[in-house]
C-alpha cells in the first residue's frame, strides 16, 4: 500500500510563493510517476506537474516557468512543487499523486489548501 501526505498549503498574495512538499511511504516501484493535480472550485481535477523517477518533468502550461517539481529519494520520497508567480487562479486543493504505470493504479493525498489572494 502507498501512503501520500502533503503539507505546505495556505494563504499568500499574489505575486508569492509557496512551496509543497509530499512524504510517500509504502511500497514503491522505479516505474512510479509521482506529481502534483489541483482542484478547484467548481472545476475538474487537473494536471500540474509529473516526475519519473530518472528526473523527467512535465507541466501542464499554465504553469509552466512559474512552477518546479522536484523529487528527493535518498532516504524516503519526497516530492516538492515551488510555485512562484502565484495568481489568484492558482487557488485550489493540490493533491499528491503516484501513478503505478504497471497497473495504472492511482494514490493521492489527502490535499492542501492554496489561496492566493490579497
Amino acid at each position: 500500500q502507498v501512503r501520500l501526505v502533503e503539507s505546505g498549503g495556505g494563504l499568500v498574495q499574489p505575486g508569492g510563493s509557496l512551496r509543497l512538499s509530499c512524504a510517500a511511504s509504502g511500497v514503491m516501484f522505479s516505474t512510479d510517476v509521482m506529481g502534483w493535480y489541483r482542484q478547484a472550485p467548481g472545476k475538474q481535477r487537473e494536471l500540474v506537474a509529473i516526475i519519473t523517477s530518472g528526473g523527467t518533468t512535465n507541466y501542464a502550461d499554465s504553469v509552466k516557468g512559474r512552477f518546479t517539481i522536484s523529487r528527493d529519494n535518498v532516504k524516503t520520497i519526497m516530492v516538492y512543487l515551488q510555485m512562484n508567480s502565484l495568481n489568484p487562479e492558482d487557488t485550489a486543493v493540490y493533491y499528491c499523486n503516484l501513478n503505478r504505470r504497471f497497473n495504472s493504479q492511482n494514490y493521492w493525498g489527502q490535499g492542501t489548501q492554496v489561496t492566493v489572494s490579497s
